[in-house]
């Protein structure tokens, strides 16, 4: 991924003054929990202490104490947070890839509070509101992008569908009594082909993600590549890969097989037809994210999955 180092502002650590309206946050948070609705509260009331305008969704905003002088929109689109600076985003998983649709339509960055359990989309923990708050006024943090997925659903020589994906693309079996049959492509030759669950096809990001589970690498965020990772497969052969950014990776549903399913993130779905074919290759949009501090993934790696470190001791000095 390219890490983009300059500030989203000419002059960082410069506090907002009081009556700034051109700053604009928008924030989306997920209602449901009431965590979520204090921390929005807070969010926000730290935001207009600070001279910042702030602005919401109406869906959400009748469910949080929100003052007057916060705006609302209707619907979650690009339009909605033009001329904003960041979107805020307060949930989990499901919240943040949410966040991240909107903000790979609009180019707005967006910064993720964790409200849910592992959340590596994050950058802060519910602990660090004031932070964030603070980080937000002050300008003081960096943008990064992050590569995303472009995916193709062909079917009889057509074009039927087409996605995107943050973390990942998976093909998967519909019936659970019948394993889906496919044949797996890298660049236009076909690797391998066997009975499975499913296909995972990641990108770094997501390799933390489903990818993980299904027992892919863990893949650092700057190295530009493509995962695919076969779920319960049935095959001596039938390891993860790792790919150039630059490769097409494809999946051929057999027409033998029954009909498969794509979902991408876990959010967006379409019926296969037995027969199609999924191509996915690098996106042409990333992902923007608001970082608010260096850590290395390392570290961040060892607290989401809390990995025992006990006994380190470094390298001598």
């Amino acid at each position: 991924m390219t890490t983009q180092a300059a500030q989203e502002n000419p002059e960082p650590g410069t506090p907002a003054q009081e009556g700034d309206a051109d700053r604009t946050v928008f924030l989306l948070a997920h209602t449901g929990r009431p965590a979520a609705i204090r921390s929005a509260e807070l969010v926000v009331q730290g935001l207009l202490r600070n001279g910042l305008g702030v602005r919401v969704l109406a869906a959400e905003a009748a469910d949080l104490p929100l003052p007057p002088s916060v705006m609302t929109v209707t619907d979650a689109t690009p339009a909605a947070v033009e001329g904003c600076e960041l979107l805020i985003v307060l949930g989990g998983d499901g919240t943040l890839l949410r966040g991240a649709e909107i903000s790979r339509a609009s180019g707005v960055p967006m910064l993720g509070v964790n409200l849910g359990r592992v959340g590596f989309l994050a950058e802060a923990e519910r602990d660090d509101l004031d932070k964030v708050v603070d980080r937000v006024v002050t300008r003081a943090y960096q943008v990064e992008e992050r590569m995303t997925i472009d995916v193709l659903v062909h079917s009889n020589g057509d074009v039927v569908h087409s996605d995107w994906a943050l973390n990942e693309a998976a093909v998967q079996k519909v019936s659970p009594d019948r394993m889906l049959e496919v044949v797996l492509e890298i660049d236009g030759r076909p690797v391998t082909g066997f009975g499975c669950d499913g296909i995972v096809c990641a990108t770094p990001t997501g390799s933390t993600a489903y990818a993980f589970s299904a027992g892919g690498p863990v893949v650092w965020p700057e190295v530009e590549a493509l995962l695919m990772v076969p779920i319960s497969a049935h095959a001596l052969f039938a390891k993860p890969l790792v790919t150039s950014p630059t490769s097409v990776l494809a999946v051929e549903v057999q027409p033998h097989t029954p009909h498969g399913v794509l979902w991408c993130d876990g959010r967006r779905t379409v019926e296969l037809p037995a027969g199609a074919r999924v191509e996915v290759r690098r996106g042409a949009v990333p992902v923007r994210l608001a970082r608010l501090h260096q850590a290395s993934f390392t570290d961040r790696l060892v607290a989401k999955f809390a990995l025992p470190v006990q006994g380190w001791r470094g390298a001598p000095h």
